[in-house]
């Protein structure tokens, strides 16, 4: 894949640094229209924004009253993107999500008619995720790592860009089906949705206990997320900042070289190759959302929290002394030291090995 520092100085970095400009500026046109109607919550709109450039989905937890729904179509809004909201509930089935096939009995003819489900739009937020039975969570997931939906023989494409928020409540746990750790991974960043600060809750009653109506506009449309999913892409990662991703993800894996000390007493499992993926994808993210060349070892320190932590199991030690993965997630950040750069630029200056020499052919 080719990257900023692989191309060639001239009209084609040129014009990857000219779309990076311009796309941060999209980006902070959306980031003012947003906060028209959402006060605060400023890391939360980054972290959505991140999740949606880099092709991901997303868990947002949060208590009720909070505005999830609210933020989530608001953000459908600037964007000029479709939305639709599924309500889960333990009867809901997996056709009431995916769609189904009728048979159409107009002009006296009996044809099997596909009806697509809520899933076809460009965001979706499937609010309380975890209060329907797993057969449904499950035609949900395919669907958000297929980016298809199959009935029958016939294979239906979702619209693009796709993109999945699923809400969870962390209070009112009876009657609930928790997702599986298999299905968690599936999600790129877990979302905490934390109480507003004080200056924040006024500004918010003030506005909503009012006749004021605020009006957002379109500001960025479909084509240039797509094209900023395309920038992201080309976003540099140094070696020594993936060796850093890798190195935060290793450190979670109790019993493993390059585990961190703490972790064999307080964590069951870790995360998996795929926290690293997403580190370095949502790293991407973040830098070009800011109109940077290259991924800095803070964008990782950044994204780890909403990457990790639903990656980590808790071993019964943590949990009887009160310790939650959020927290081992911002203990792994201070004890994890960053590499040194002088140790890589060293290796990429190192002479190649001579080759063996070929063999005469008789």
């Amino acid at each position: 894949m080719t990257t900023w520092n692989t191309m060639q100085e001239g009209p084609a970095k040129e014009e990857f640094v000219r779309k990076l400009a311009s796309f941060r500026r999209d980006v902070a046109a959306v980031t003012e229209e947003f906060h028209k109607v959402i006060i605060g919550q400023d890391d939360v709109l980054r972290q959505l924004l991140a999740t949606i450039f880099s092709r991901g989905h997303c868990l947002l937890e949060g208590v009720p009253g909070l505005g999830k729904t609210m933020m989530v179509s608001t953000l459908a809004r600037i964007m000029d993107l479709s939305f639709k909201r599924i309500q889960f509930t333990p009867d809901l089935m997996p056709t009431d999500i995916t769609g189904t096939t009728v048979i159409d009995e107009e002009a006296g003819r009996h044809e099997f008619r596909f009806v697509e489900g809520p899933i076809f739009a460009n965001i979706i937020l499937a609010d309380e995720i975890n209060r329907t039975p797993p057969k449904t969570q499950a035609a949900l997931l395919e669907s958000m790592q297929e980016r298809q939906v199959t009935v029958g023989k016939t294979t239906h494409r979702l619209p693009q860009p796709f993109f999945v928020i699923a809400t969870q409540n962390p209070i009112e746990q009876e009657g609930t089906y928790p997702l599986p750790e298999a299905q968690q991974d599936r999600f790129m960043f877990k979302v905490v949705l934390d109480y507003p600060s004080h200056a924040d809750e006024d500004r918010i009653v003030l506005s909503t206990t009012s006749d004021h109506s605020p009006d957002v506009k379109v500001v960025m449309k479909s084509d240039a997320i797509l094209q900023g999913q395309q920038l992201m892409e080309k976003v540099a990662a140094a070696p020594y900042v993936v060796h850093y991703a890798t190195a935060l993800v290793r450190a979670t894996r109790s019993g493993r070289a390059g585990a961190a000390d703490f972790v064999k007493d307080l964590v069951q499992w870790g995360a998996g190759p795929r926290a690293s993926q997403f580190l370095i994808r949502g790293a991407k993210a973040l830098a070009a959302m800011d109109g940077r060349l290259h991924v800095s070892t803070q964008d990782i320190r950044e994204v780890a929290l909403p990457v990790l932590r639903h990656r980590i199991a808790t071993s019964f030690q943590a949990q009887s002394e009160g310790i939650d993965s959020t927290a081992l997630v911002k203990k792994l950040i201070e004890s994890v030291a960053e590499p040194k750069v002088e140790a890589f630029q060293k290796k990429e200056k190192a002479p190649a090995a001579p080759s063996a020499p070929k063999s005469q052919g008789a």
